[in-house]
């Protein structure tokens, strides 16, 4: 598969901050070089590697190479011409001398180039860094674009976005000495999964369910991202967030915010996320009374016992809430939200249940007998999208019977086509597409949710129960 993105195809250098951790060695490098074989990076495109760990340019390509070289298909001759679009700057995240040093390497490929190249800042560290990133970046003047047409400036932000709405209107408060708000690209990998970005094709291109998507056909809405995996060895920053600002500040609540949103009138990235913010902030916040009765928190055996977890932890590794959105269109649905680790199945699906109709030409129905409608949109592990409906089973009598119309997306498309969300993402930003990247008002509309939950539970008001391992979380 090859990309033409012929208004973007401009001599370009992502500058990846963090360069040897984990994101960058597991996401990043395995994206680009992908996306390197697809032929759908700039003509002239270089990453700098800066991390603290001392490391030569070649030590730096050996790595990256040994990572490439263990990627399905990977040939030789490949990997060692995409290892030397490579370059690595040592130097703590605080000291003005790296950032010296970063600008003259960046000017000399600019020299090299004749050209004032683009840059992409991309911030795969953890979030206690970025205050200093973002000041020396902007004291060695490496923010600065070389002119309105030529060399443009952005930075790439990764979750989580803040550890709640003070943190995050704080980060937000100093990226916006730095950048415009077209210049910040603050990642949701969700958005750029492939079954995710088609919720609003699939919503809004289709006449099929629109029409039935509001409170009088829609009894309720249920989101669940559950994991069979544990914190492993992420404990120390684990205990510190837990599950709720782990997954449901921004996984949950972005599908969330795709299944209810209205129509944005266009594929326009400003409309589109205009519309999943006016989502968020219809979100009922939780008085502590409602947190006691609609919340449920859980941890799981052996938590406690994870190196870098407090032996006394408090951190919930499981929630529950049962939310609602102040819309009229969706007045009175309740929305269940879910996730944990340690559960007895990993899926991320999103069940909308339809209502009973009534009147209903159903037999029994006048006994109390119900038939609904189920959608299940599963975004992860097996990609489709299931709709329940009913058929008359063969016979004498009268009967009913449930059955799934089904569309399989890896079945439905050749090996090959999917892009990873990364790939997806690094492309956006390059060309300067923020549709799939989350807005100031998005996160802070749900940070003020999530809030409103974590106050209660700091109040030690709803109890923190611990479940097994491979079951369906506390009871």
């Amino acid at each position: 598969m090859e990309f033409e993105r012929p208004n973007e195809r401009k001599p370009t250098i992502l500058i990846m901050f963090g360069a040897t951790g984990d994101l960058a060695t597991r996401k990043l490098i395995p994206a680009l070089f992908h996306l390197f074989r697809k032929k759908a990076l700039p003509p002239l495109f270089q990453v700098v590697g800066f991390s603290r760990s001392f490391l030569t340019d070649e030590a730096f390509r050996g790595m990256v190479s040994e990572i490439a070289s263990r990627l399905p298909g990977s040939q030789p001759e490949e990997v060692r011409t995409f290892s030397q679009l490579f370059a690595y700057q040592a130097g703590r995240f605080e000291e003005v001398e790296a950032y010296q040093s970063l600008a003259r390497r960046l000017g000399l490929v600019d020299k090299e180039w004749r050209t004032c190249a683009n840059k992409l800042f991309h911030l795969s560290v953890p979030p206690r860094y970025y205050p200093d990133i973002l000041a020396r970046l902007s004291d060695s003047g490496l923010t600065k674009p070389c002119s309105d047409k030529e060399g443009w400036t952005r930075v790439i932000v990764e979750k989580p976005f803040g550890k709640d709405l003070k943190s995050a209107q704080e980060l937000d408060a100093l990226l916006g000495k730095l950048f415009r708000e077209e210049q910040v690209y603050r990642i949701d990998h969700y958005l750029g999964k492939e079954t995710a970005q088609n919720v609003l094709v699939f919503r809004f291109s289709n006449r099929l369910f629109e029409d039935s998507w509001h409170r009088d056909s829609v009894e309720s809405i249920a989101i669940q991202l559950f994991e069979t995996e544990g914190v492993e060895s992420r404990g120390e920053f684990y205990d510190g967030v837990g599950a709720l600002r782990d997954v449901g500040q921004n996984h949950v609540l972005q599908l969330l915010a795709l299944f209810t949103m209205e129509h944005p009138g266009s594929f326009d990235a400003v409309a589109i996320r205009r519309a999943r913010a006016a989502a968020l902030k219809a979100l009922s916040l939780l008085t502590e009374s409602e947190a006691v009765s609609r919340t449920a928190r859980g941890q799981y055996e052996g938590y406690r016992s994870i190196t870098g977890v407090d032996p006394r932890s408090q951190t919930e590794t499981y929630f529950r809430i049962t939310g609602a959105l102040a819309l009229p269109k969706w007045q009175g649905v309740p929305i269940f939200l879910e996730g944990g680790k340690r559960l007895a199945e990993a899926k991320v699906e999103v069940t909308m249940t339809f209502s009973h109709p009534s009147p209903c030409l159903c037999p029994r129905a006048e006994a109390g007998e119900h038939y609904k409608n189920v959608l299940r949109y599963q975004i992860q592990p097996h990609e489709s999208v299931k709709a329940s409906f009913w058929v008359k089973k063969p016979g004498v009598k009268l009967e009913l019977e449930e059955r799934d119309l089904a569309f399989d997306y890896k079945h439905a498309f050749p090996e090959g086509s999917f892009l990873d969300a990364y790939e997806k993402l690094i492309l956006d930003a390059i060309e300067g597409d923020q549709t799939l990247f989350v807005s100031t008002e998005e996160i802070m509309a749900s940070w003020k949710f999530i809030d409103s939950i974590i106050t209660a539970w700091q109040k030690d008001v709803v109890p923190l129960t611990a479940y097994a391992p491979g079951s369906i979380g506390p009871s």
